[in-house]
Protein backbone atom coordinates (compact mmCIF):
# COMPACT_ATOMS: atom_id res chain seq x y z
CA UNK A 1 0.00 0.00 0.00
CA UNK A 2 1.43 3.36 -1.03
CA UNK A 3 0.35 6.47 0.81
CA UNK A 4 -0.83 8.94 -1.81
CA UNK A 5 -0.16 12.67 -1.79
CA UNK A 6 -3.00 15.12 -2.07
CA UNK A 7 -1.09 18.31 -2.68
CA UNK A 8 -2.91 19.56 -5.71
CA UNK A 9 -6.27 18.29 -4.56
CA UNK A 10 -5.81 20.07 -1.24
CA UNK A 11 -4.44 23.34 -2.62
CA UNK A 12 -5.48 22.96 -6.24
CA UNK A 13 -7.78 24.93 -8.40
CA UNK A 14 -9.88 22.23 -10.00
CA UNK A 15 -13.31 22.93 -8.54
CA UNK A 16 -12.76 26.52 -7.49
CA UNK A 17 -11.54 28.05 -10.74
CA UNK A 18 -14.38 27.30 -13.09
CA UNK A 19 -17.81 28.36 -11.94
CA UNK A 20 -20.14 25.95 -13.77
CA UNK A 21 -23.28 28.03 -13.24
CA UNK A 22 -21.84 31.31 -14.48
CA UNK A 23 -19.52 29.59 -17.00
CA UNK A 24 -16.70 32.05 -16.25
CA UNK A 25 -13.26 31.85 -14.69
CA UNK A 26 -13.56 33.43 -11.27
CA UNK A 27 -11.80 36.76 -10.91
CA UNK A 28 -11.41 37.25 -14.66
CA UNK A 29 -14.99 37.31 -16.02
CA UNK A 30 -13.88 35.33 -19.06
CA UNK A 31 -16.73 33.37 -20.57
CA UNK A 32 -15.99 29.76 -21.48
CA UNK A 33 -17.88 27.34 -23.61
CA UNK A 34 -18.36 23.71 -22.60
CA UNK A 35 -15.39 22.50 -24.65
CA UNK A 36 -13.03 25.04 -23.04
CA UNK A 37 -14.21 24.06 -19.56
CA UNK A 38 -13.60 20.38 -20.34
CA UNK A 39 -10.18 21.17 -21.76
CA UNK A 40 -9.16 23.17 -18.67
CA UNK A 41 -10.44 20.44 -16.36
CA UNK A 42 -8.51 17.82 -18.36
CA UNK A 43 -5.31 19.89 -18.20
CA UNK A 44 -5.66 20.41 -14.44
CA UNK A 45 -6.31 16.67 -13.95
CA UNK A 46 -3.22 15.76 -16.01
CA UNK A 47 -1.12 18.24 -14.05
CA UNK A 48 -2.37 16.84 -10.75
CA UNK A 49 -1.67 13.26 -11.82
CA UNK A 50 1.87 14.07 -12.96
CA UNK A 51 2.71 15.83 -9.68
CA UNK A 52 1.17 13.05 -7.59
CA UNK A 53 2.95 10.39 -9.62
CA UNK A 54 6.29 12.17 -9.25
CA UNK A 55 5.88 12.59 -5.49
CA UNK A 56 4.80 8.97 -5.03
CA UNK A 57 7.79 7.74 -7.05
CA UNK A 58 10.10 9.89 -4.95
CA UNK A 59 8.51 8.55 -1.75
CA UNK A 60 9.10 4.96 -2.88
CA UNK A 61 12.72 5.72 -3.82
CA UNK A 62 13.56 7.44 -0.53
CA UNK A 63 11.89 5.06 1.93
CA UNK A 64 13.03 1.66 3.04
CA UNK A 65 10.79 -1.38 3.35
CA UNK A 66 10.73 -0.91 7.13
CA UNK A 67 9.50 2.69 6.70
CA UNK A 68 6.71 1.53 4.41
CA UNK A 69 5.85 -1.27 6.86
CA UNK A 70 5.65 1.28 9.69
CA UNK A 71 3.34 3.40 7.52
CA UNK A 72 1.09 0.39 6.89
CA UNK A 73 1.01 -0.52 10.58
CA UNK A 74 0.19 3.03 11.62
CA UNK A 75 -2.42 3.26 8.87
CA UNK A 76 -4.11 0.13 10.22
CA UNK A 77 -3.55 1.09 13.89
CA UNK A 78 -5.30 4.42 13.37
CA UNK A 79 -8.32 3.07 11.52
CA UNK A 80 -11.87 2.13 12.46
CA UNK A 81 -11.10 -1.38 11.25
CA UNK A 82 -8.50 -1.72 14.03
CA UNK A 83 -10.81 -0.24 16.66
CA UNK A 84 -13.64 -2.61 15.72
CA UNK A 85 -11.34 -5.64 15.44
CA UNK A 86 -9.65 -4.90 18.75
CA UNK A 87 -12.96 -4.21 20.51
CA UNK A 88 -14.23 -7.60 19.33
CA UNK A 89 -10.98 -9.22 20.48
CA UNK A 90 -11.23 -7.62 23.94
CA UNK A 91 -14.90 -8.55 24.23
CA UNK A 92 -14.19 -12.15 23.22
CA UNK A 93 -11.24 -12.37 25.66
CA UNK A 94 -13.30 -10.99 28.53
CA UNK A 95 -16.32 -13.19 27.85
CA UNK A 96 -14.21 -16.34 27.33
CA UNK A 97 -12.39 -15.84 30.61
CA UNK A 98 -15.51 -14.81 32.57
CA UNK A 99 -18.11 -17.47 31.81
CA UNK A 100 -18.13 -20.53 34.02
CA UNK A 101 -18.41 -23.28 31.37
CA UNK A 102 -15.08 -22.46 29.62
CA UNK A 103 -11.52 -23.11 30.67
CA UNK A 104 -10.00 -19.83 31.92
CA UNK A 105 -6.46 -19.25 30.73
CA UNK A 106 -6.46 -15.67 32.07
CA UNK A 107 -8.81 -15.28 34.99
CA UNK A 108 -9.68 -11.95 36.54
CA UNK A 109 -7.99 -9.40 36.82
CA UNK A 110 -6.85 -10.43 33.29
CA UNK A 111 -3.11 -10.06 33.86
CA UNK A 112 -2.18 -11.69 30.53
CA UNK A 113 -4.56 -9.35 28.68
CA UNK A 114 -3.00 -6.39 30.49
CA UNK A 115 0.46 -7.59 29.41
CA UNK A 116 -0.71 -7.93 25.78
CA UNK A 117 -2.26 -4.44 25.82
CA UNK A 118 0.94 -2.96 27.27
CA UNK A 119 3.02 -4.77 24.64
CA UNK A 120 0.84 -3.45 21.81
CA UNK A 121 0.93 0.11 23.19
CA UNK A 122 4.70 -0.04 23.70
CA UNK A 123 5.33 -0.98 20.06
CA UNK A 124 2.45 0.78 18.34
CA UNK A 125 3.19 4.25 19.73
CA UNK A 126 6.78 4.55 18.41
CA UNK A 127 5.76 3.08 15.04
CA UNK A 128 2.98 5.65 14.72
CA UNK A 129 5.38 8.41 15.77
CA UNK A 130 7.91 7.33 13.11
CA UNK A 131 5.19 7.39 10.49
CA UNK A 132 4.00 10.83 11.66
CA UNK A 133 7.56 12.18 11.48
CA UNK A 134 7.88 10.91 7.92
CA UNK A 135 4.48 12.40 7.05
CA UNK A 136 5.58 15.74 8.53
CA UNK A 137 8.70 15.65 6.33
CA UNK A 138 6.52 14.86 3.29
CA UNK A 139 4.16 17.72 4.20
CA UNK A 140 7.13 20.07 4.47
CA UNK A 141 8.32 18.94 1.05
CA UNK A 142 4.82 19.53 -0.35
CA UNK A 143 4.72 23.02 1.17
CA UNK A 144 8.09 23.84 -0.41
CA UNK A 145 6.73 22.74 -3.79
CA UNK A 146 3.59 24.83 -3.21
CA UNK A 147 5.74 27.83 -2.29
CA UNK A 148 7.87 27.41 -5.40
CA UNK A 149 4.78 27.20 -7.61
CA UNK A 150 3.23 30.24 -5.95
CA UNK A 151 6.49 32.20 -6.20
CA UNK A 152 6.81 31.36 -9.89
CA UNK A 153 3.19 32.35 -10.49
CA UNK A 154 3.76 35.63 -8.66
CA UNK A 155 6.81 36.36 -10.81
CA UNK A 156 4.84 35.64 -13.97
CA UNK A 157 1.99 37.88 -12.78
CA UNK A 158 4.49 40.67 -12.07
CA UNK A 159 5.97 40.24 -15.56
CA UNK A 160 2.51 40.35 -17.12
CA UNK A 161 1.62 43.41 -15.10
CA UNK A 162 4.77 45.24 -16.19
CA UNK A 163 4.04 44.29 -19.81
CA UNK A 164 0.50 45.60 -19.41
CA UNK A 165 1.86 48.87 -18.01
CA UNK A 166 4.25 49.12 -20.95
CA UNK A 167 1.39 48.46 -23.39
CA UNK A 168 -0.73 51.04 -21.58
CA UNK A 169 2.08 53.61 -21.87
CA UNK A 170 2.49 52.80 -25.56
CA UNK A 171 -1.25 53.23 -26.07
CA UNK A 172 -1.14 56.58 -24.30
CA UNK A 173 1.73 57.67 -26.53
CA UNK A 174 -0.11 56.49 -29.63
CA UNK A 175 -3.29 58.22 -28.50
CA UNK A 176 -1.40 61.45 -27.96
CA UNK A 177 0.25 61.15 -31.37
CA UNK A 178 -3.11 60.48 -33.00
CA UNK A 179 -4.66 63.43 -31.22
CA UNK A 180 -1.80 65.69 -32.30
CA UNK A 181 -2.09 64.42 -35.84
CA UNK A 182 -5.84 65.03 -35.76
CA UNK A 183 -5.26 68.59 -34.50
CA UNK A 184 -2.69 69.22 -37.19
CA UNK A 185 -5.11 68.02 -39.84
CA UNK A 186 -7.84 70.27 -38.45
CA UNK A 187 -5.50 73.27 -38.49
CA UNK A 188 -4.60 72.72 -42.15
Amino acid sequence: MIMKFSTVKKYGVKSDVINEEAKVIQGFDIELNKEDRRRISRLVDNYEKSILSHLDDEYIRKTTWSDRLADRISSFGGSWKFIIFFSLFLGFWTVWNSVTFTKHFDSRPFILLNLILSFIAAFQAPIIMMSQNRQAARDKHESIIDFAINYKAEQEIDDLQSQLHRIQDDLRSLTQLLQEDQRNKEIK
